[in-house]
């Protein structure tokens, strides 16, 4: 906009300085959000001025200015020629000074402020808040490569982008932590700890998977077997083994259970994939353990099983169960 106390000020583009931070515009350099300072340094002028320009002519009168400016409710009309350049710009203070000393009749051209403070389309945002904070003018007209009105910018235009651009980064942002999330709930590990004749605790980890899984929606039938496998895996570390680990591998297309631990092994593990066929001492079997079907159990559900064991050197036992593909003769 023009100034009001001089007619003097030139055409001239906002240098490249640091913006300031007013009432107007409350947006910084040095502490404003990283979101609007990419904003404001990524979008353009053009990218958020109103190109539905209202524009007079030098031959009007001042008085036809007035009018426009009162029909339209706005406090500034740029002045044009017949090929869009611009002259000058009629304030509404050069609208009141034209009232008080009487020449509200007379030609724009007279009168108009014809070096005005403008900004080029393909100018950063930061330019324009830049200026708008420093000069406190409701809106600056905006030109072309050719010198040509293209636009008018107000803060109301940069502050309604914005909002927009940010509503725009935060609905991106959700897509990108839902993807995130989605990830990390078709992926997942789990692993557990298990002490000899640590029965109270014994079923934890059986308990922790079928949790996780019902989580991820699984088809109840699967979440059942996976869960006889680890639980009666479990079960046979705290009742024959010296401690070990049980860990879940929560995966797109399966769930894999690996029971290992680190004694005393299995001396002839074909006798102990029978049905009925325990080790398992007296006080054991009294607790109602030791009935000789966790393998057999654990073997029968899995789409996938595999046992390794030696003598004093432990024993692994690795149970796959596909989530695609429900093992239907694995029901208990």
């Amino acid at each position: 906009m023009a100034d009001p106390d001089a007619d003097s000020i030139p055409i001239e583009r906002p240098p490249k300085e640091k913006i300031v931070k007013v009432k107007d515009i409350p947006i910084s350099t040095v502490d404003s959000p990283s979101v609007v300072l990419e904003l404001i340094y990524q979008l353009k002028i053009k990218d958020v001025m109103v190109t539905a320009v209202i524009t007079g002519r030098e031959d009007d009168t001042m008085r036809h200015i007035q009018a426009i400016m009162r029909e339209n409710y706005i406090t500034g009309v740029p002045i044009v020629d017949d090929a869009g350049i611009l002259l000058g710009i009629v304030s509404l203070d050069d609208i009141v000074r034209a009232l008080d000393a009487g020449y509200i009749d007379q030609l724009v051209h007279e009168h108009m402020t014809k070096r005005v403070i403008v900004l080029e389309d393909d100018m950063p945002l930061s330019f324009a808040i830049s200026y708008l904070n420093k000069y406190r003018y409701g809106r600056f007209p905006v030109l072309n490569k050719s010198r040509q009105l293209v636009g008018i910018l107000s803060s109301k235009d940069v502050i309604r982008t914005l909002l927009v651009e940010m509503n725009r980064e935060v609905l991106r942002l959700e897509k990108v932590h839902q993807a995130e999330a989605g990830a990390s709930k078709a992926y997942s590990e789990m692993e557990f700890t298990t002490t000899r004749y640590d029965f109270e605790l014994a079923g934890r980890a059986s308990t922790e998977i079928k949790k996780a899984l019902k989580q991820r929606d699984i088809d109840p039938k699967i979440i059942r077997r996976v869960a006889i496998a680890s639980y009666e895996l479990e079960i046979n570390q705290v009742v024959h083994s010296l401690g070990g680990t049980i860990s879940c591998s929560i995966r797109s297309d399966r769930v894999i259970i690996v029971a290992a631990d680190t004694g005393p092994g299995i001396e002839d593990v074909n006798l102990a994939l029978q049905e009925g066929w325990s080790t398992a001492n007296e006080w054991i079997r009294s607790l109602g353990f030791g009935a000789g079907m966790g393998l057999a159990n654990t073997k029968r559900v899995s789409d996938e099983f595999q046992i390794n064991s030696k003598p004093g050197e432990g024993t692994t036992v690795r149970s796959v169960v596909f989530l695609s593909s429900p093992n239907e003769g694995a029901s208990l």
